[in-house]
């Protein structure tokens, strides 16, 4: 039997990607996660200080809820913006910790933090909008805003500035090109730094007098070590808020955060979710909303990464590693690695296949400068910590 003649060239390549997405670089944080389970596999000995991610389970209350939804029996849809005993959980969130009577309507469940930006930068940005965020910076900021057609604008946030965006910077900035928003994350990932009082009012009050949307990402929230970290809602009513239960809550896999937002924009980042999401998951919902009650748990693990912390911030300096970002919250040190390399690349690499220390690269977060930084997360278990102390000491010299 002939075959019929395909119309279809044999070496057709197939439809193109959209042009944007070589510009979406990969995230290297998860590239190295995959290496180190990759060498796990084959049998050996790693410590994961590259994922930015809790390794204690999700609270006991948030786990007992989920399951007794769960014997109910029927997982269903909620309202598109979530279910309004959540948000009005997070509007008492706020009253409690930060002094603020926000109304529930103004909270949107989102699936994650990063459904939540998403719908953000969505419905606040026209396509090739110029958006400020801080560089060093979350990677996802930069690559999210490309794959949606928007132009992420590097704000250098190092030790010059305090590791912060400035209010002067955004001025010039805006001057030489006009932005659209600006971006800020405080505590800060990779640098654990906290925006005080009066950069953030300065901020906040930047964007006012430009005309700017500013988005504040929160998610650190209720990890620091010093003082608490403040919302940007105590100086900017039309602060857009992004914030999740991942990171303090422990419940990074569940993928619920929430926004909170100017009533304007409510109806239009309803209408998106709706499109996008159709809801956040219910049994997550239910789970978070029980989360709240959890904080003698959460205080406690929190106190594992204090001394984490202190521990690393003690010993590093006598490796070499004496060049630090304040770590003031999160769970990270930010160490300048340039008197041992000039690629931060490949010393992460060599350093998981030399030691099984598995570290994320300082070019994920900075295309300029991270080729001379390196990041540790410290939200693992204290052997963890005294485990990568103990390996890079014995490495270091001979590198």
């Amino acid at each position: 039997m002939i075959e019929p003649k395909s119309s279809v060239p044999a070496a057709w390549p197939g439809p193109c990607l959209a042009t944007r997405m070589a510009a979406v670089a990969p995230f290297l944080a998860m590239d190295v996660l995959s290496a180190a389970k990759t060498k796990e596999r084959a049998g050996d000995s790693v410590i994961h200080m590259e994922i930015g991610e809790p390794t204690a389970a999700a609270p006991r209350l948030a786990r007992e809820a989920a399951q007794a939804a769960l014997a109910i029996g029927r997982i269903g849809y909620t309202e598109a913006l979530g279910l309004p005993s959540l948000r009005a959980a997070i509007a008492s969130h706020y009253r409690r910790l930060y002094g603020l009577s926000l109304a529930p309507e103004r909270i949107a469940v989102t699936t994650g933090s990063s459904g939540g930006f998403v719908l953000a930068f969505l419905a606040l940005f026209e396509p090739g909008a110029r958006v400020a965020i801080a560089s060093p910076g979350y990677p996802a900021y930069r690559n999210t805003l490309l794959a949606l057609g928007l132009e992420p604008v590097p704000v250098p946030a190092n030790a010059a500035s305090g590791w912060v965006i400035e209010a002067a910077a955004l001025r010039r900035i805006h001057g030489e090109a006009p932005l659209a928003g600006v971006l800020t994350m405080s505590p800060g990932n990779p640098t654990g730094t906290v925006m005080g009082r009066e950069a953030l009012r300065a901020v906040g009050q930047t964007c006012r007098e430009l005309g700017l949307w500013f988005i504040s990402d929160e998610i650190y929230h209720g990890l620091t070590y010093e003082a608490p970290a403040e919302t940007a809602l105590a100086f900017d009513d039309d602060a857009i808020i992004v914030n999740s239960f991942s990171k303090y809550f422990c419940m990074t896999g569940w993928r619920i955060g929430w926004l909170v937002m100017p009533e304007r924009i409510v109806r239009p980042i309803e209408r998106l979710a709706q499109n996008l999401f159709i809801s956040p998951p219910y049994l997550s919902q239910v789970a978070a909303e029980a989360a709240f009650g959890a904080a003698e748990e959460l205080e406690m693990i929190k106190a594992g990464y204090a001394a984490n912390r202190a521990l690393l911030l003690n010993e590093l300096p006598a490796l070499g590693l004496d060049r630090l970002a304040p770590a003031d919250g999160a769970f990270y040190v930010y160490a300048d690695v340039s008197r041992f390399t000039n690629d931060s690349l490949d010393f992460c690499r060599r350093l998981l296949a030399d030691t099984g220390v598995a570290a994320t690269p300082g070019l994920d977060f900075d295309q300029d400068e991270g080729h001379r930084y390196l990041r540790l997360s410290f939200a693992g278990s204290e052997a963890d910590c005294r485990g990568t102390v103990e390996r890079l000491r014995n490495w270091l010299p001979h590198i």
